[in-house]
């Protein structure tokens, strides 16, 4: 029996070691991947490579992601970069049957009634993107520069509320990363706690 127990934490240890080794940290090379978006089109991270990619996780039922949405704050960040030649990806890993499932024609139709602008809407039902991104919450935004290295992962901005009264006031790690990295400079903020709901995985 103590041999046994052994076994077993000996393997637990180096399944937790595999873990961390492949884990998704600014400064590496994003992870790569090939997803269908809401109108049918493969999208492959890869393809993009030369260009700053956004992707942001969503979950329409999410009062944290409503907050940015209802306000106008997510499209207004999304025209206003994908203007300077951001890919925008928005992801939507939630499950069927579960909050913030869509299919492909609800997204669009969601999209259009919100007057979104994302380059594509990735669905991601499964979850395989979301979890090689560790995604955690709604929304979760992840920031790639033009070689494909993580630039920036975290929350959307530092006001953790669903008050979108507090919009105007708040520092937006997102836009700073895409705007000091553009620049030349370093990424100040390169990390911040997600904030929000969830991601409704299977």
């Amino acid at each position: 029996m103590i041999r046994k127990s052994f076994l077993s934490l000996g393997v637990m240890a180096v399944l937790a070691v595999t873990m961390v080794a492949y884990a998704v940290r600014v400064g590496n090379a994003a992870p790569d991947f090939t997803g269908t978006d809401s109108n049918g089109k493969t999208q492959k991270l890869s393809e993009y490579r030369g260009k700053y990619v956004v992707l942001e996780w969503t979950n329409n039922g999410c009062p944290y992601t409503q907050k940015h949405y209802e306000s106008g704050n997510m499209q207004a960040l999304q025209k206003e970069w994908t203007a300077k030649g951001v890919v925008w990806l928005t992801v939507l890993s939630s499950a069927s049957g579960e909050q913030g499932y869509m299919t492909a024609s609800q997204e669009n139709a969601y999209i259009g009634k919100e007057h979104a602008a994302p380059t594509a809407a990735i669905l991601d039902s499964t979850g395989v993107i979301g979890h090689a991104y560790e995604a955690k919450t709604t929304p979760h935004m992840f920031v790639i520069d033009p070689s494909g290295k993580l630039i920036y992962a975290g929350a959307i901005d530092d006001h953790a509320t669903i008050d979108s009264s507090d919009i105007k006031s708040s520092k937006n790690y997102v836009s700073d990363a895409l705007s000091e990295s553009m620049a030349g400079k370093p990424v100040a903020t390169a990390y911040t706690r997600p904030y929000g709901c969830s991601v409704k995985y299977q």
